[in-house]
């Protein structure tokens, strides 16, 4: 049963000549009623029995409309029906338009009657528009309908689906999606459709990508709307879906999309390398199914091209969504040319795009590399893309673009995207190049300004790290040096400009110079810290005064130690430095207690030496604050990690530097790490001579004897006239300005070392004496005999010292 409520009749959207909710009448042959609808009194308010044999101009024709009425009448006899509006009066006095359906019925004694069907004008004109609107929805639109039964296939398709499906509208009919639609896609289609139709919760505007069977290689977009159709009693009648294709629309919408991700994602690093490989990341398979970057050689360097853009290549980048398309391909790393007349020559040498849609057997490079080429379009490759990589109007390369697996050639619109991908990687390509250039410059600077080579040197065995910052960050200010003392003895330094760039690196430079200046003035340790204390505050001055604009000079931090091989003894001091970490004989690991001191350039505390005795085989390590936190970012952390490193065991103290460097330092840190390792050794007690001497007349008498009898046990008799005489003027001059003991120390090892010490602090100066002077010429003697030879001071005690050179054969071994 239907229900014929009045809210049901009013929310139907039948006809409204259906006969739920349009009012009927019946006249005779002579006009009168005799027939009257419960519809016709609801509609008109004229009950049935006021009505009823009535005729039809008495009870509803107003006087003013009589002739309209004629004229209907007039037509509905000769044509035998009728259409259209009139007025008719209502019971309640006043006039209403209604829409009339007037025909011609006969009875079985074959008089004529006539049945009026009618509804208020307005909603038929409501009815008009809904028909005409249904009617353009399936002749005129231009989005798609499809109306579907309850079992999914079709019932109709307006016009729009028929020129989008390629069939006639009538084809459609009786059909499911399967039978014109790709199976997975016809799978997602009825699955969202039959949702529909079970819950009557409509899909609105939902997109999913198509291809027909007929044309399986065109990949489309459309979006799909759908409701579920019900009739007044609510019984399902199926679902009406709009289709609309969007292919233009989602494909511009993802362009734009993979545009924005490619502008976040390329350029992240300055790193050439980096760069080419996020554009590739970016367009696989967003945009091709195959692409790789190449520059031209010097770009990857640094370096700037050739403005022709001539010369080899070098393949940066490879990406592919099929692992055949690489074998295809160059690999990354390999440098090559391309032939003439393929279209990467052609897009180097005109500096434009080229766009080959689709690959003809007669294209260049199937002519130029007939065997790469083939195996090419094996796997299906089809369409070609190449994008010069151009910036401030240099060519630094090229992107080339392959599609195999994506059945759509490229077009132009692919193109003018691909030439904004390449636009915006080369921008970033040449920023990371002019940095390379740079950063290398400062890396190059900062290297010749490290040591190169350490040498060998009795006192220890040394190995070192220097690994600079990532290039980002750039280069530091860290540098370490082994300074060769006299006496044996060496200077073991470390130190860390703060900052990074070339003006840290000449500042360490700078630092460094000093240090080794210092270092010969055999300083101890707080003294040569002292002294470099206030250079670094003169640097920052001067700059301040010259440069405003220039990166001012904030510090520096050092680390100065000096050991001495004779006695074992180590004295060091520190500005600000983490202190060093020594690894006993014994295997304990101990970080020496050291007064830390203010950095460099800080000013207004002392710095401190402190004294140890080191014993013979000690592992001591001097670093930067960098190799700390280079892999953990704590410093207690890396600490911890350095000592249970440094415990070994390991066969050589390079071995014991390759461990720290895997287990605390990543491939490029964000600092610059530096790592100073030392073995003390110790000089056999046979290889040194020690004496005391009195303050007297014979003390230099008595030196050279003793010197004569130790250098004949040596072997060492033709060097013993020289070594007395210089001796006998070193012990002399103690004796006559000291006033003391004299303490006199030969050491042999690569050099013969004299080495005289008093308690006198006055230092001695070499002059050139007069030839009527009585004295004067002793250091001159001195200077003349030995290599080398100097002074250096101590704890209430001055030692002048001189080298004399031994041969191959007579060094000793320690």
């Amino acid at each position: 049963m239907h229900d014929t409520s009045p809210t049901s009749l009013s929310e139907s959207p039948e006809d409204p000549f259906s006969i739920l909710r349009s009012a009927s009448a019946v006249l005779d042959g002579r006009g009168r009623i005799v027939a009257w609808s419960e519809q016709a009194t609801a509609l008109l308010g004229h009950r049935a029995e006021e009505v009823l044999g009535r005729p039809v101009r008495e009870v509803l024709v107003d006087s003013e409309d009589v002739d309209r009425i004629a004229e209907a009448t007039a037509t509905c006899l000769r044509e035998g029906g009728w259409f259209g509006l009139l007025p008719v009066r209502h019971g309640a006095g006043h006039r209403v338009y209604v829409g009339f359906r007037a025909r011609r019925v006969q009875r079985l004694d074959s008089t004529v009657e006539w049945l009026l069907v009618g509804s208020l004008a307005e909603d038929i004109a409501q009815w008009e528009i809904d028909r005409a609107v249904l009617d353009g929805l399936f002749r005129r639109s231009p989005v798609g309908v499809v109306v579907l039964g309850p079992d999914l296939r079709i019932l109709r398709v307006n016009q729009a689906v028929a020129r989008f499906g390629g069939l006639p509208p009538e084809a459609y009919r009786g059909r499911r999606a399967p039978e014109f639609l790709f199976g997975p896609d016809a799978a997602l289609a009825e699955a969202k459709l039959r949702s529909v139709l079970e819950t009557g919760r409509p899909v609105i505007f939902a997109e999913q990508q198509s291809r027909l069977l007929h044309d399986p290689h065109r990949e489309l977009a459309i979006s799909i709307s759908a409701f579920r159709m019900q009739d007044p009693s609510g019984r399902v009648l199926g679902v009406t879906e709009i289709v609309e294709d969007v292919t233009d629309r989602h494909r511009a919408r993802r362009r734009l999309a993979l545009l924005n991700e490619v502008g976040a994602r390329i350029g992240s690093t300055l790193d050439v390398a980096r760069t080419a490989r996020e554009l590739a990341e970016a367009a696989v398979p967003a945009l091709a199914d195959a692409l790789s970057v190449d520059l031209l050689e010097p770009v990857p360097r640094g370096e700037e091209p050739a403005p022709d853009a001539r010369g080899p290549l070098r393949r940066m980048a490879l990406r592919s969504v099929l692992p055949d398309a690489l074998e295809v391909m160059h690999p990354e790393g390999h440098l090559f040319f391309f032939p003439d007349e393929t279209a990467p020559a052609r897009c180097l040498a005109e500096r434009r795009p080229v766009l080959d849609p689709l690959l003809e057997d007669t294209h260049g490079w199937f002519v130029a590399e007939p065997q790469r080429a083939a195996a090419a379009r094996a796997i299906g490759v089809h369409s070609l893309m190449v994008v010069p990589l151009a910036a401030r109007g240099l060519v630094l390369g090229l992107v080339c673009l392959w599609r195999s697996q994506r059945q759509e050639p490229f077009e132009e619109d692919d193109l003018t995207l691909a030439e904004e991908f390449a636009a915006r990687a080369a921008v970033c390509i040449d920023n990371a190049r002019r940095y390379t250039q740079q950063h290398n410059a400062a890396e190059a600077l900062q290297r010749s300004l490290l040591p190169s080579e350490v040498p060998e040197h009795p006192a220890v065995e040394t190995a070192h790290r220097y690994l600079p910052a990532h290039a980002s960050t750039g280069v530091g200010g860290d540098w370490f040096d082994v300074i060769p003392l006299s006496g044996l003895r060496v200077a073991l330094v470390v130190g860390d400009v703060v900052g990074h760039g070339m003006h840290a690196s000449a500042t360490m430079g700078r630092l460094r110079a000093a240090v080794r200046t210092l270092a010969h003035l055999d300083l101890a340790p707080d003294e040569v810290l002292a002294r470099l204390d206030d250079l670094v505050d003169q640097l920052a001055t001067e700059q301040r005064q010259t440069d405003a604009n220039t990166p001012q000079i904030v510090g520096a931090t050092c680390l100065y130690a000096i050991y001495d091989p004779v006695s074992r003894h180590c004295a060091m001091a520190r500005a600000g430095h983490p202190p060093p970490t020594v690894l006993g004989p014994d295997g304990q690991v101990r970080l020496i207690d050291l007064p830390a001191g203010p950095p460099l350039g800080v000013g207004g505390l002392p710095f401190e030496t402190a004294e140890l005795e080191l014993a013979e085989g000690s592992l001591i390590a001097l670093y930067s604050d960098g190799l700390l936190v280079a892999g953990h970012g704590d410093i207690d952390e890396g600490l911890a990690l350095l000592r249970s490193t440094l415990t070994g065991p390991f066969h050589s103290l390079e071995d014991t530097c390759k461990a720290v460097e895997d287990a605390l330092m990543p491939d490029r840190p964000a600092d610059d790490v530096t790592l100073l390792l030392g073995r003390t050794q110790v000089l056999a007690a046979q290889n040194v001579a020690t004496w005391q001497l009195p303050a007297e007349p014979t003390a230099a008498g008595r030196a050279r004897t003793l010197v004569r009898d130790r250098l004949a046990e040596w072997g060492l008799e033709e060097l013993s006239f020289t070594t007395e005489l210089i001796v006998s003027e070193l012990v002399t001059n103690a004796y006559r300005y000291a006033g003391g003991p004299v303490l006199l120390r030969l050491i042999r090892d690569g050099q013969l070392i004299c080495e005289v010490a008093d308690t006198s602090s006055t230092s001695p100066h070499l002059r050139q004496a007069r030839g009527t002077d009585e004295g004067g010429r002793g250091l001159f003697l001195v200077a003349q005999l030995s290599e080398r030879w100097g002074t250096r001071y101590g704890r209430n005690r001055k030692t002048i010292w001189a080298e004399q050179s031994l041969s191959a054969q007579e060094e000793p071994g320690i």
